[in-house]
């Protein structure tokens, strides 16, 4: 039995076999032992050596052109030790023999191969000089299991049998492949808690692990796996007394998640009368059914930078439109905030935007819309008001940073509205345009901001990483990124403070929205519209229906008394078990 520990994302206990995503193109099929008859184990051996000759003369081939691309000197030498370097591996007796003994005990070549290969990472891992060595090790092994699969690679709709996908990562194209009778769960060697998977994850109801380092290295296809979405752990080859263990903790979740059903029509309402609206975070209108499902009373963050992917990396005015009509026939009459474009930094990268060094701090956001492709921001926003008469829309900006900023996007709705009178489109002329609050200069700016925003919404996402200097996607920081910290609870204590003196909504739509060791000093500090991932919806419910205002109020006192993240952490997840024990088991 092994243990690796990551990030948790999505909570939920999955007891399956694994599938390996080894790249972005092809999946490891599961390990099946068989009994190897002499035909069989002839057979698979010389799939293997036809596969290494095959890797060999592509490495070759490979190694001579880059050779002759590359300038002289230390180029030149780079390049014929990297192809060097693989190449050696092909020819390496012993490879070739721990393969034929492993296919000779009834295992494909491709798990002898990863099992392989995993041994000579963990070698290389131990010294400084071989470690930077693995990259090529880990192209070396791509480039052979390609070759062993040739025909029989097969894509993620082929599963047929419930798995946990173990993968590097996931882009939100593999994301929306995924199906979810069969895959019941994932973990990745990336990602942080606020990543572009772990969101795509929690759209999904998917439990999943992040940030587990190199797990695709650690198992292999068909292993038995526990997947602890609530305490971030990959349990491998559990061994019976931990199996027990975690089928009991899966009953029990399964007996909560039916109590949380049993919520959906009652109202988010404190103890002592106070309503308390939810909504849900979408990146796809197909989504909203099932938010609608579990009680949220309409969208308070639309995601629309999903609507770029690989597959469609320029959409038309026209996909917007009809992405967007959609979401407000689904909707009916409730509201959907639309947040315009946030691509750059983790999310998709349009084509045309250079590597940036830091590209959190870099071109992403409202900076690209208004910078580099204020094309791109006039096709989005024309589809935007063009459906605004269709329902109860409002358009939200991300990272504002500065009033400049704020009018300058307004200037340019202004202009789009006019285009489109002249035109003949009926528009809404009123309609709502609202800000994140995600930049400490906009949180510390929130009073002049508020005179000239509809509403605020605070993404505390953003907002931890930018306070912190934390990046939110690195798990080597991720003990740094503490939502906690009493620098985050003072900024959006005086944004709430702002937005009330100016009489504006103000709601919250990241992480700490959903998290129930955050509700109770979120509603102490006067929050009363929360927008979350829709499967978070019951849980957040059920512990607003648990509490009261004037105890939520008490704890922000003490909170505020607090000097730093781990102290205050441990308070709230004292108050969180104290107020729900049934989160916790």
């Amino acid at each position: 039995m092994r243990i690796v520990k990551g990030i948790p994302v999505v909570d939920g206990i999955v007891i399956a076999r694994s599938f390996v995503l080894q790249d972005e193109s092809y999946l490891l099929p599961p390990q099946v032992a068989v009994e190897p008859s002499p035909e069989w184990v002839q057979g698979e051996w010389e799939r293997f050596q036809r596969a290494v000759e095959s890797a060999k003369a592509e490495v070759r081939q490979v190694a001579d052109e880059l050779a002759q691309q590359a300038p002289l000197g230390e180029a030149a030498t780079d390049v014929t030790r990297i192809m060097g370097f693989q190449a050696g591996l092909y020819e390496d007796p012993t490879f070739a023999e721990a393969v034929r003994e492993q296919i000779e005990a009834g295992i494909a070549p491709e798990h002898a191969v990863s099992k392989r290969v995993a041994t000579y990472r963990k070698q290389f891992e131990l010294d400084p000089f071989t470690r930077r060595l693995l990259p090529d090790l880990e192209e070396f092994e791509r480039r052979l299991l390609r070759h062993l699969l040739g025909e029989q690679r097969i894509s993620l709709r082929d599963l047929k049998e419930p798995v946990v996908l173990i993968a590097r990562d996931l882009t939100p194209q593999q994301a929306a492949e995924l199906p979810p009778e069969w895959v019941l769960g994932f973990a990745t060697d990336l990602g942080g808690k606020t990543s572009h998977t772990a969101i795509l994850a929690q759209s999904l109801h998917i439990p999943a692990v992040v940030g587990l380092g190199h797990i695709t290295g650690v198992v292999t296809g068909g292993e038995l796996v526990i997947l602890d979405g609530r305490q971030g752990k990959v349990v491998i080859d559990p061994d019976e007394v931990t199996l027990r263990s975690y089928e009991q903790r899966r009953e029990r979740y399964s007996v909560l998640q039916r109590a949380l059903e049993e919520l959906v029509a009652l109202p988010a309402e404190t103890l002592d009368g106070h309503q308390v609206r939810l909504f849900a975070n979408i990146e796809y209108p197909e989504e909203i059914q099932q938010a609608l499902r579990v009680g949220a009373e309409g969208i308070g963050l639309y995601r629309t930078e999903f609507l770029y992917d690989e597959r469609n990396p320029d959409p038309s005015e026209e996909d917007h439109y009809a992405a967007y009509s959609r979401a407000i026939e689904l909707l009916g009459d409730r509201p959907l905030v639309i947040r315009t474009l946030d691509l750059g930094a983790d999310k998709f990268v349009p084509e045309g935007l250079d590597h940036e060094p830091n590209p959190f701090l870099g071109c992403r956001s409202i900076r690209y819309c208004l910078l580099e492709r204020e094309d791109v921001f006039i096709r989005q926003l024309r589809a935007i008001l063009r459906a605004s008469v269709r329902g109860d829309v409002r358009i939200m900006l991300p990272m504002i940073s500065s009033l400049e900023e704020l009018q300058a996007a307004k200037a340019v709705i202004e202009e789009v509205k006019g285009e489109l009178r002249r035109s003949g489109h009926a528009i809404r002329e009123d309609i709502p345009v609202g800000i994140m609050i995600e930049v400490p200069a906009a949180a510390l700016m929130a009073d002049v901001l508020a005179r000239y925003a509809d509403f605020f919404s605070i993404g505390t996402n953003d907002l931890v990483q930018y306070v912190l200097a934390v990046d939110r996607v690195n798990p080597k920081v991720q003990d740094l990124y503490q939502p906690a910290h009493p620098a985050v609870f003072r900024l959006i204590l005086s944004t709430i403070a702002a937005a009330r003196r100016h009489k504006i909504p103000v709601s919250i739509c990241g992480e700490l929205s959903g998290d129930p060791h955050f509700t109770l000093p979120l509603l102490g500090l006067g929050m009363r519209d929360l927008s979350m991932a829709p499967s978070l919806i019951p849980k957040i419910k059920r512990f607003i229906r648990s509490i009261t205002a004037v105890d939520a109020g008490k704890a922000v006192d003490t909170m505020l008394g607090l000097h730093d993240a781990t102290e205050t952490l441990e308070y709230l997840d004292a108050r969180a078990r104290e107020i729900d024990p049934a989160f916790f088991l």
